[in-house]
């Protein structure tokens, strides 16, 4: 496994900024030639990146087959578009260097929890916009930057009535981060679905207190209003910041630990197998 850290510092960035890497391995007797990739993006409110859906998480995609990515993006004090313009020049460095370490072009997605779930779903809306091509420096191959696809977990979206109001307040700053500051109204991601948005896996739980599951409800309906293919999954029970839900990521209360919940991951792995398969090369 090719496991290295890179910087991907842009203006703005905290020291810790860095995408690190899990590139399995291409043995000719196992024949998988190249390997769709996914790049995590923990929650954590924008205050910080969590470590309980960083590499548990990873590790699970690549049980799965697949290589993977953590973008530890920077957080507070640093505002938007910091993040996203990180999130773009990981998503370059990644392509850039697809042949090299057997990642599918065509198979980069973006995966992202709580914040991370902003994160990633704002990039999936903006990753065309002027501003994110701009920053990377690639406005000849703008190609470059296109996720493929993106796998949300309780992620906020909305700026509005169910707003997680601290995530906005750390991105943007308390002076932009309540509703009807023009900033803070930009950034509802309901309203950013467009044409270059790619399908997307979602799920969340009904009985979250902290991001309301109206979050991925208004999402995917924005989703199915622009024809951009979505798979929506609504749990009974659980809290915020499931990870994984299970035992691995429980946390010190375990009041993550949420059985049926952490059936999500086999629901992604079909998910992803019927879109992003693995490619084995057969002999004879």
């Amino acid at each position: 496994m090719f496991h290295s850290t890179f910087q991907v510092k842009t203006d703005g960035s905290q020291d810790y900024a860095r995408l690190v890497t899990y590139i399995q391995d291409m043995p000719e007797e196992i024949g998988i030639k190249k390997r769709p990739l996914i790049l995590l993006c923990p929650g954590g409110g924008y205050e910080y990146t969590s470590a309980r859906e960083s590499e548990p998480l990873a590790m699970q995609f690549a049980a799965m087959g697949y290589h993977t990515a953590i973008l530890y993006y920077s957080c507070a004090p640093s505002r938007f578009p910091v993040q996203i313009t990180e999130l773009a020049g990981a998503v370059a460095l990644i392509r850039k260097n697809a042949k090299e370490w057997g990642v599918d072009p065509n198979g980069i997605i973006i995966q992202g929890c709580s914040a991370g779930g902003h994160l990633a779903a704002s990039y999936g809306c903006m990753w065309n916009e002027d501003f994110v091509i701009d920053a990377v420096g690639c406005e000849n191959d703008r190609e470059l930057l296109r996720p493929n696809g993106m796998i949300l977990c309780y992620p906020v979206i909305t700026s509005g009535e169910y707003a997680h109001r601290g995530s906005f307040m750390a991105l943007l700053g308390e002076e932009h981060g309540n509703p009807g500051d023009k900033l803070c109204d930009s950034m509802s991601l309901e309203n950013l679905v467009n044409k270059n948005t790619p399908p997307t896996f979602i799920w969340h739980t009904f009985e979250d207190g902290s991001v309301p599951v109206e979050n991925s409800l208004c999402f995917a309906t924005a989703l199915r209003e622009n024809g951009i293919s979505t798979e929506l999954h609504i749990f009974e029970k659980g809290g915020h910041g499931l990870s994984t839900a299970d035992e691995l990521t429980a946390g010190r209360e375990g009041k993550e630990f949420q059985e049926h919940a952490a059936s999500w991951i086999e629901l992604v792995r079909g998910w992803l197998k019927e879109r992003f398969p693995l490619t084995v090369c057969y002999k004879g």
